[in-house]
């Protein structure tokens, strides 16, 4: 049989159309994505004090979080066999993290009320990728509230920590940062993925998501072995900040895993957005509309 993917069109047929290199496709997917963002942003800044107020309150509320573990070492010593300077980095880490990927593509967590009421039609018209369109809508400045309450106490338990630092425990920290925020992105991007077959599940992803937040904030060794192997191996949430804070803390991680491991957080960022991209395109090719 002859190989048709060569096959020169028939007579009076234009060529078939051949699909974008992925490099323009990369290029235009973050255009895409920083243009809806600019537009937000604007419509954002037209109301400046509500923004003050709204990005404080975000600051405020999330602060709570950790004044609540402040008031905890008020009556211990230490939790976990760490101190609070160490517990600081864990939360600073975490939190700037997370913080970054829910500012970036936290949105994406509503797409399944799109899916319910048809309005996901109209972001199938726009000549723009969907998984940009997606993660860009109602981009909500505010919750750099979040950001700039997890770098500050990130900031006060780096000079707080008994480590002497240097350069390559700067940049193992610089690397962990960026990794983790990619790995919450995947989750962001996965979990909206898995909405095109169940609607209501928002909950679930939230509760890997947020819920995965607040699990790092705080030593693996005060939770049960399996729930640390869940999320070294299953859901490798371990790589955003527990294995190379663990080794920026000179501290042994509780499954025994290779020192080389400890450095895993950005390899283990690609191949989770590689998967999370694999399961958005099974989703959009699923979707079959709402009907009539």
């Amino acid at each position: 049989m002859a190989d048709t993917a060569h096959a020169p069109a028939a007579a009076g047929q234009p060529p078939a159309a051949r699909p974008a290199p992925a490099h323009r496709s990369v290029r235009d997917g973050v255009r895409a994505y920083l243009l809806i963002v600019r537009m937000w942003m604007r419509s954002t800044m037209a109301y400046r004090t509500s923004f003050a107020f709204t990005t404080l309150g975000n600051f405020a509320a999330t602060a709570l979080d950790f004044v609540t573990v402040v008031l905890m070492f008020s009556h211990i010593d230490a939790l976990g066999g760490f101190g609070l300077p160490e517990i600081a980095l864990l939360y600073g880490t975490t939190s700037v993290s997370f913080g970054l990927s829910d500012l970036l593509a936290g949105n994406a967590g509503a797409l399944g009320d799109r899916v319910r009421d048809g309005t996901f039609d109209i972001l199938l018209l726009r000549p723009a990728p969907l998984v940009a369109q997606v993660a860009a809508d109602r981009f909500a400045l505010r919750r750099l509230g979040r950001v700039t309450q997890g770098a500050a106490v990130l900031g006060w338990g780096v000079l707080r920590v008994d480590v002497g630092w240097t350069p390559a425990g700067a940049a193992l920290l610089a690397v962990t940062l960026l990794a983790g925020t990619a790995i919450f992105c995947a989750v962001f991007v996965t979990g909206a993925a898995f909405q095109f077959w169940a609607g209501d599940a928002s909950e679930v992803q939230n509760s890997v998501t947020y819920g995965g937040n607040t699990l790092l904030q705080y030593p693996p060794g005060i939770f049960g072995r399996e729930l640390v192997r869940g999320v070294t191996f299953v859901v490798p949430l371990a790589f955003v900040n527990w294995m190379p804070v663990l080794h920026i803390l000179g501290r042994p991680d509780p499954l025994g895993l290779p020192g080389w491991a400890d450095y895993l957080g950005a390899p283990v960022a690609v191949l989770c957005c590689a998967l999370a991209g694999l399961a958005w395109r099974a989703g959009v090719r699923s979707y079959r509309s709402t009907g009539s």
